[in-house]
């Protein structure tokens, strides 16, 4: 079996002493792509996952939840810089407007996004799910969950957006035991849903062994290029 890191960021900013948290600076998020590409690591949409069956030694999975315009003003042109392909996860309710969701444990929100900047995207960028309302799967019931769906689904369609069927979960969260995280599965299933990302910060072995399970390293700010390094080989140390 093959290793395969997933990676997860979310917003850029260009001070270097506010890279921590959830927010990477953009020298800090070249250093990775660059050490990425020194490296010979092939970057690929999840869609492209989906059917195969082996992938090479050094193989990448870069993910950004929230579709924020920091990610489209400086992830995007560093992915096309050091030639990565990316998903993109959309929280559906709030395209064009803030991370309202964020609004308590920061002092300004981040806007999201436009319809016309999501489909301006370059090819190398993949679109996927982040919900409809951004809420943690874990509250909601299997009729709340499947209407949320129902929701992402009519704006995609009204709007001609490309977007593959594979959902980031909200903070990560989703039911993990007995029938509800059976019965959250099958919603999954019935809504053809391809895959399932989670935290988890870990690497994952590939063939997936769980595409509802998915583990993604959760990158923050604060990483030096050396624990960076150390997460896409062995996932979160104990030491860190």
């Amino acid at each position: 079996m093959s290793k395969l890191p997933v990676l997860m960021y979310h917003n850029i900013c260009i001070n270097e002493n506010e890279s921590k948290g959830l927010h990477i600076s953009v020298q800090k998020l070249e250093n990775q792509l660059r050490h990425l590409a020194e490296n010979r690591y092939t970057s690929f949409h999840l869609s492209e996952l989906e059917h195969k069956v082996t992938i090479p030694k050094k193989s990448i999975v870069i993910t950004f939840d929230d579709v924020t315009e920091n990610q489209f003003h400086y992830a995007i042109p560093l992915l096309l810089k050091y030639n990565f392909k990316a998903t993109f996860f959309i929280p559906f309710a709030f395209i064009g407007k803030t991370d309202i969701w964020n609004a308590s444990s920061k002092s300004s929100p981040e806007k999201i996004m436009s319809l016309e900047q999501l489909k301006s995207l370059d090819s190398s960028i993949e679109l996927g799910l982040h919900s409809y309302s951004h809420k943690e799967y874990d509250s909601l019931s299997d009729i709340e969950i499947t209407k949320d769906f129902e929701k992402c689904f009519e704006i995609i369609n009204k709007n001609n957006l490309k977007v593959y069927n594979a959902i980031a979960y909200p903070y990560g969260n989703f039911p993990k035991n007995g029938v509800k995280k059976e019965s959250f599965f099958k919603v999954l299933k019935q809504n053809n849903i391809k895959m399932g990302l989670r935290i988890g910060n870990r690497v994952n072995q590939f063939p997936l062994k769980s595409i509802y399970e998915i583990m993604r390293l959760d990158i923050k700010g604060e990483d030096s290029l050396l624990k960076f390094k150390l997460k896409i080989r062995f996932g979160k140390l104990k030491l860190f």
